[in-house]
This record gives C-alpha cells, structure tokens and sequence, in this order.
C-alpha cells in the first residue's frame, strides 16, 4: 500500500433496520461510531462512510445524553456524511488505510453474507491495512477468506458481542446466528469479558471490540494503527 497515512478509514454501517421477527427497529448503533470517530478525529485521522446499500442508514442508540452522540448528531457535517453514505459495492478498496465496521443488531442481517463485504475487507487486509470492528461489527468477519482460501479470522485473536450479552438482551433466539460461536467456528480465539465491560483485543492488523462500551478503545487503537505507519 502506498502512502497508507495520507488515505483515510472507511466507516462501513448496516443498511439493516429491524430486529428478526420482533419487528423492532434497529440499525447501526450510534455510539459504535461517535466514540471511536471522536478519538479518530482529535488525532487528525480523515475518515469515510460508506453502508451496505447507500444512503442514509437506519440508526440505533440515538442517546443524546451521551456528549458524543450530542455533538456529532447535531453536527451539520456528520449529519450529511451519514446520509450519502456510499454503497460498499462501489467502494475501491486501495484508497483506504484501513476499514471498521460498526455494530448494532442490523449488522447480524447484512455483514456476513454481501460479496462487497468480503472484497474490500480482503483487499484491504492482504494490501497491509487495518480491519477493525466492535460488537456485532465482528459479524462482517465471519464469512471473509483470504486469496488462500483460509478464513480470516482462523488462528486470531479477537472479540466480539457474546453469547451472555445476547441472552443479557434477550435476543439469543431472534438473531439469525451466535456472533461469537460463529466466529469460534471459523477457527477465531474468542477473547470475552464480562458483560458489558470494555475488551479490546488488537491482533496484528486486526483490532476488535466486544460491546459498545469497547468502541471508544477500538478508536484508540485504530488511531495507534494509523499512527504506526507514520
């Protein structure tokens, strides 16, 4: 990869607006992205957004008591970045240094089986950049493999929402799968802490997060990532 400091991260959100069968609404969850885009942006980071169909997505934990939230949500900026988001099919992969994928319930729908998904993620990860996610982020990992036919996440490290979070929330028989189990089957080392406490875990390039109280660490160390290639 070529000047990867001068080419920006690449914020992918879901597309997905309800919760299975419960008919409820859902989305990317907002503090998965305004807490690491804060500590992205501090550091002089340029960032992108792009979705799985374009356009503005469906959004969730849209807590404006939350500083960040507040701020980025009446951000005149933010607020059209997040409505023309670019639809990842048309997305090219070598002008980013890195790609992170954002979480909320919806991901559990969309991530795991778009081609986009799979090619950029690929692209970006055997060209030397950086894939982050954090708590059903994770979920566009599970289905990735690598030019050598070898899944991604096989023999890393990594975190994501657990089992217990998801029963916790009470939609262990409304998600279409176990992120965590799914990722374990892939040949991932899943890292879990205990519920809704911040895990980070950053293996080589991949640096991921459990639950959304992780993501404002996930930031940190996608910042650091960048930083490194300085």
């Amino acid at each position: 990869m070529s000047e990867p400091t001068s080419l920006p991260l690449l914020f992918v959100l879901t597309s997905h607006g309800l919760t299975g069968r419960t008919g409820k609404p859902t989305g990317y969850y907002l503090p998965e992205v305004t807490h690491p885009l804060t500590v992205l942006q501090a550091a002089g980071i340029p960032v992108e957004f792009a979705s799985i169909q374009g356009g503005e997505p469906p959004v969730d934990g849209l807590d404006l008591s939350d500083p960040d939230n507040a701020r980025y949500w009446s951000d005149p900026a933010f607020r059209a970045a997040v409505r023309q988001t670019t639809a990842l099919a048309r997305v090219d992969p070598a002008r980013y240094a890195g790609i992170f994928f954002a979480g909320g319930h919806g991901a559990m729908w969309d991530f795991p089986s778009n081609q986009a998904v799979h090619h950029v993620t690929r692209h970006i990860y055997e060209a030397g950049g950086i894939v982050g996610a954090v708590c059903h982020g994770p979920a566009a990992l599970v289905n990735v493999t690598l030019s050598n036919g070898r899944p991604l996440v096989a023999g890393r490290q990594l975190a994501a929402f657990t089992n217990a979070e998801e029963q916790a929330v009470g939609l262990s028989e409304v998600v279409p799968f176990l992120l965590a189990d799914s990722l374990i089957a892939q040949g991932a080392q899943h890292l879990p802490a205990a519920n809704w406490t911040p895990q980070v875990v950053v293996n080589g390039a991949l640096i991921t997060g459990q639950n959304p109280q992780s993501a404002r660490g996930v930031g940190e160390a996608l910042r650091d990532a960048w930083i490194q290639h300085l």
